[in-house]
């Protein structure tokens, strides 16, 4: 039986796809910097979607050659369909794709969904697309930074079969990525690890910074800057090579990174923080207290340190 012909995404010899016509959906931080990756790797991006008045700017910045169209029209173009709207959105773009037959057969899916596999885009697989999950592990801002840094992210990729993974493979590295896969079972703990570090760094720096700002609120020197409240100020600047050496050294140490009243069993200490910030913001301390005991779980702290991080009892006690 005559066999059938590569189809154009086959990558036999050193995992170099053709080069492949590329549609987006839709043109926001995550789609427009992808397009000019791949464009830089030969790829065409012919067509993406772009429905606010931001999109259609961003699209005409960074992909000026490419046509902005519906995204039904976008996806009858594409070769390589990616899917970079939000998580919310996916489902429902997945099924109005697949129920109006507007993606070829073999086309090459991919959506950008940290929290989902390739089960989301089982209608369109079932008209014979290659789904794809490819998720840039990093942050995307919208500024030109985000495109440069897509070549040393690394990307976490699920596929439906060993021809899917080498398509995945092959696509990451020639933007300059790493790949790794991420079983379909996997992606929920997969995307929450990723948001714990991400998101919830965010907001354990940005509560130090407003502890710190009460702290130095009105002692300036003469002629410094006042103490405020706009980012990049003397708080953020003392806070920052403290955080970043503490980040480099966790990932370069692990556990032998801890260092702090904590891991020393200063419950003294420990107790001051919690009465000082409970006065500033009793919900700042509260995250404190819970950041702590789980240090404290880590650390294998003494019996005083988890005393001292007991919740307070709110209990009124009549006689």
């Amino acid at each position: 039986m005559a066999q059938s012909p590569m189809p154009a995404w086959s990558a036999p010899d050193g995992l170099r796809p053709a080069r492949l016509t590329v549609g987006v959906i839709s043109a926001g931080r995550v789609g427009t910097a992808l397009g000019v990756a791949l464009e830089r790797a030969d790829h065409v991006v012919i067509a993406c979607s772009a429905i606010s008045q931001e999109s259609r700017q961003r699209a005409a910045r960074r992909l000026p050659d490419t046509e902005v169209l519906p995204i039904h029209d976008v996806a009858a173009r594409a070769e390589l369909l990616l899917l970079t709207v939000p998580d919310a959105e996916l489902a429902e773009v997945v099924a109005g794709l697949a129920a109006t037959g507007a993606v070829r057969n073999g086309t090459i899916v991919v959506h950008t969904s940290g929290a989902n596999g390739i089960a989301i885009l089982a209608p369109l697989a079932e008209l014979g697309c290659i789904p794809l999950a490819i998720h840039p592990a990093m942050t995307f801002t919208g500024a030109d930074e985000d495109i440069d840094r897509l070549s040393n992210a690394c990307f976490g990729i699920t596929a439906a079969d060993e021809i899917g993974y080498a398509v995945a493979q092959s696509l990451v590295l020639e933007i300059g990525g790493e790949p790794f896969r991420v079983r379909e079972d996997a992606r929920t703990l997969y995307h929450a690890a990723l948001a714990h570090a991400s998101n919830h760094t965010v907001t354990l720096l940005l509560d130090a910074v407003q502890a710190l700002r009460a702290a130095l609120w009105g002692q300036e020197l003469l002629g410094q800057e006042l103490v405020g409240d706009a980012p990049g100020g003397i708080a953020e600047r003392v806070i920052a090579p403290l955080a970043r050496a503490s980040l480099e050294n966790a990932l370069a140490r692990g556990q032998a990174a801890l260092t702090g009243p904590v891991a020393r069993g200063d419950a003294a200490a420990i107790a001051g923080h919690l009465r000082v910030l409970t006065e500033l913001d009793p919900e700042l301390a509260q995250a404190y207290r819970a950041d702590s005991r789980r240090t404290a779980q880590r650390a294998h702290a003494s019996d005083e340190v988890f005393a001292a991080l007991a919740e307070p009892s709110t209990s009124g006690g009549q006689s």
